[in-house]
């Protein structure tokens, strides 16, 4: 985990990108107390360790479905196809996906322990947490991390999204959503420790999986934020791969792009002991 001494930050988007229904802004001088987060998304093998220790049984599996992004069904799951999404037609409700069968029956995570867990549900990420003595970061905690100390930038490394073509983030590429452009024509998560770190150490914090939050989306509301975007962004549908960019989601839900990672309380005679 990257221990941060936490204090005030500039919150919210700058450039005035985001769907004016995420509230992205105003830019704000937020303060955050002192606090530890892990500097990846927390991975298949460490999930697994979770689930072989206590059982846990996850939302997908106790509700026997969860959805999985067209491009990426198992061939053998293709009878196994519940409906699709209104509205977002390219998500395919699937019965037995889950965590340890991401792309439905007959897929499997055997050689994918480095990448990011999905298939997860808010209850699912606290559940893990609390296993591991963590919990959830805030939504405050999760942007002062993923911005690494750039404030005012698009992303953890500057404004461009590949500066000098070089790819650093996971996001997709091609004809969204009927094509990708990866090799072998298909697209999904990359190792947690993929790309560049930023300023504070922390991996994938754009990109990959959206990663979820403490926080519910609104007051009252029972939905729960979600940061950071995934393999599935793309300029032409959902730009939210942006540090300030956020969505929500019910916390009994579960996708193949979902993931979270976990957080924890320093004191704060941590902050005092910092050089400067």
């Amino acid at each position: 985990m990257a221990e941060l001494p936490g204090g005030a930050f500039l919150m919210g988007d700058p450039f005035g990108e985001g769907v004016p229904e995420d509230r992205e802004g105003p830019v704000r001088e937020v303060v955050v107390a002192p606090f530890a987060i892990d500097t990846t998304a927390v991975s298949n093998g460490q999930f697994a360790a979770f689930a072989s220790a206590t059982g846990y049984v996850t939302d997908a599996e106790r509700f026997g479905s969860s959805y999985v992004f067209q491009l990426l069904l198992h061939p053998g799951a293709r009878f196994r196809v519940l409906g699709r999404v209104a509205g977002a037609p390219w998500w395919l409700a699937v019965t037995g996906a889950a965590w340890h069968r991401p792309e439905g029956p007959g897929s499997d995570v055997g050689d994918r322990a480095d990448h990011p867990v999905t298939h997860v549900s808010h209850r699912d990420a606290e559940a893990y947490c609390a296993w591991a003595g963590l919990r959830l970061p805030t939504e405050a905690e999760w942007e002062y991390a993923a911005r690494g100390g750039r404030e005012g930038a698009r992303y953890p490394w500057g404004d461009e999204l590949a500066p000098g073509g070089r790819e650093m983030c996971n996001t997709f590429t091609g004809d969204f959503p009927v094509r990708s452009e990866r090799p072998g024509g298909r697209t999904g998560t990359v190792p947690v420790t993929a790309y560049r770190p930023n300023g504070f150490g922390l991996l994938n914090t754009c990109g990959n999986v959206w990663e979820w939050c403490a926080d519910p989306w609104q007051p009252g509301s029972g939905e729960r934020v979600i940061r950071g975007g995934s393999y599935l962004c793309h300029s032409s549908y959902c730009n939210r791969y942006r540090v300030a960019a956020r969505s929500h989601n019910t916390p009994d839900s579960s996708t193949g792009h979902g993931g979270f990672r976990c957080a924890r309380d320093l004191p704060r005679t941590f902050q005092e002991s910092e050089p400067g």
